[in-house]
């Protein structure tokens, strides 16, 4: 009787982890068609180990500080995709909201909003709003990736694009640069 009861506990907690992968799978949001996403190029490198700085008296008239660092290093090959991303407008009929969907990637992401204005949300829900103004310096945000979960959307009356740059792990089948992932519970209301 015993490994009887051993067996029926070990196949329920099978079962639970199989539910719980799949609820996971279920409610992930991903993009929806008011969001594109193009890959404009990638590219395959080896290991990465480039570090440059630059003091005082190199550094450009007006730099904030006395030293800019720069450290890139990385153990086994990388893909860099370089994205460019369109959000059209709310839907005015539908009331649609252009969003990437929940989402993570393995690497992080430097994004330069080249037009129109993008809302990112984080785990907290807290908006952050980047909007491009002609003239002025690009808005620029990073995405730190490796599980940090977030939404970028269009909540605006006007297109809105990006173009990213992604350093992610090698993966041949070019398949894991996006995890869609589940809305947080508490951010439940924005898809």
């Amino acid at each position: 009787m015993g490994r009887k009861m051993i067996w029926v506990v070990l196949f329920s907690a099978a079962m639970v982890v199989v539910a719980i992968f799949y609820t996971g799978r279920v409610s992930a949001t991903p993009q929806n068609s008011a969001f594109k996403a193009m890959t404009i190029a990638t590219g395959t490198f080896g290991e990465i180990d480039v570090f440059n700085e630059s003091s005082k008296d190199s550094l450009p008239a007006g730099f904030p500080g006395d030293v800019w660092l720069s450290l890139q290093k990385t153990k086994g090959p990388s893909d860099l995709y370089v994205q460019s991303n369109v959000w059209q407008p709310v839907n005015a009929t539908t009331r649609v909201i252009a969003s990437t969907g929940w989402h993570t990637h393995p690497g992080h992401s430097l994004i330069i909003v080249t037009s129109g204005t993008i809302t990112e949300y984080e785990a907290d829900c807290t908006p952050h709003v980047y909007a491009f103004v002609q003239g002025q310096p690009a808005p620029t945000l990073v995405d730190p990736g490796r599980g940090h979960e977030h939404i970028i959307r269009n909540e605006g009356s006007v297109p809105a694009s990006t173009i990213a740059v992604q350093l992610v792990p090698y993966d041949p089948l070019k398949a894991d640069r996006r995890i869609d992932a589940p809305a947080p519970a508490n951010c439940s209301n924005i898809l």
